[in-house]
């Protein structure tokens, strides 16, 4: 089955573009510019782009940014099932510099009232997905609710625990068939759920039997993929299930391209995952986290988060 269903967040981002990053009591000038985001929004976009049939359950205020989340995802050709709210839709403030890197802050409005009562009625719609993708820009107890209810149907479930300090337990991680954290997100999941502290910095200098050690620890039977940035991705396995791989922990290289924004990457390389799974989930694990860090890849080299998502498959690929 080829579908994805993405639960989490849409908001309406706010952006601006600054030579440096603004330091506490500094007023500097920028181009602004406003558009789509929210994580779970862009990893939307990124499955349906990357090929996949793809609904987005989330939660929206009945105002301008709600219209614009279904006047776009109409545009791209999913669905949008979305719970009412009183909340107006949720924002993002973002500010991006020449370098590409970026701060954020988020006003999560519609987000926060996304229920556990509206993922329940949603039960025949998790059940028939090939892949379940989630964030934690949503209520904990309602993501712990999405992945429940996909696990118990047999459906691959995907967790990016993100952003970083998010609320999570131990038990939603092991709900995830696939964990997708950044290094610093991996970092504070190690220290708040294991008691291990790496510094975030230096998660990409382990040597591959201590980072994969440390994977284990996390969620015992399921797979974790360790984003790097531009060192590229660690993938960890359970020795008992190498979803078709030949060893249990390897790295894959970053992509050579010219970023100019790497807003909305890790929401690309999430979304692409979660369409590669589906749509071919007996290849090796390995190639689907190839064609993930592609589609990232290529994300960056536009200007946005939603808005910079490719229009690139697995077929395309190769």
């Amino acid at each position: 089955m080829s579908s994805v269903v993405v639960a989490g967040s849409f908001n309406v981002d706010h952006v601006w573009r600054c030579d440096t990053l603004p330091a506490p009591g500094a007023t500097i000038a920028g181009r602004y510019s406003t558009g789509p985001g929210g994580k779970g929004f862009n990893q939307a976009v990124a499955a349906r782009r990357a090929g996949a049939d793809t609904t987005f359950l989330c939660a929206l205020g009945d105002d301008a940014g709600g219209a614009m989340a279904r006047g776009l995802a109409a545009q791209d050709g999913f669905a949008v099932v979305a719970e009412p709210s009183s909340e107006a839709t949720g924002t993002g403030g973002i500010y991006v510099d020449s370098r590409g890197r970026n701060t954020i802050v988020i006003g999560p409005g519609a987000n926060a009232a996304l229920s556990t009562e509206f993922i329940e009625a949603q039960r025949a719609l998790l059940a028939g997905a090939g892949v379940v993708l989630a964030q934690l820009e949503s209520p904990v107890e309602t993501i712990e609710a999405v992945l429940a209810a996909a696990r118990e149907a047999g459906v691959t479930t995907v967790l990016n625990a993100a952003p970083a300090d998010a609320p999570s337990s131990i038990g939603l991680l092991k709900l995830a068939d696939v964990l997708t954290p950044n290094e610093t997100e991996f970092a504070a999941l190690l220290s708040r759920h294991v008691g291990e502290r790496v510094e975030a910095d230096n998660v990409a200098t382990l040597d591959g039997a201590t980072l994969h050690g440390l994977c284990r620890k996390l969620v015992g039977n399921g797979t974790v993929v360790v984003t790097l940035g531009a060192v590229g991705v660690f993938v960890s396995h359970a020795e008992e299930n190498l979803r078709g791989d030949t060893q249990p922990y390897y790295r894959v290289g970053a992509e050579q391209v010219q970023a100019i924004d790497t807003t909305g990457a890790g929401d690309a390389f999430n979304g692409a995952l979660a369409a590669s799974i589906a749509q071919s989930p007996e290849a090796p694990f390995a190639r689907h986290v190839r064609f993930a860090n592609q589609f990232a890849g290529r994300s960056t080299e536009k200007e946005g988060a939603a808005v910079a998502m490719p229009h690139f498959t697995p077929a395309d690929a190769g």
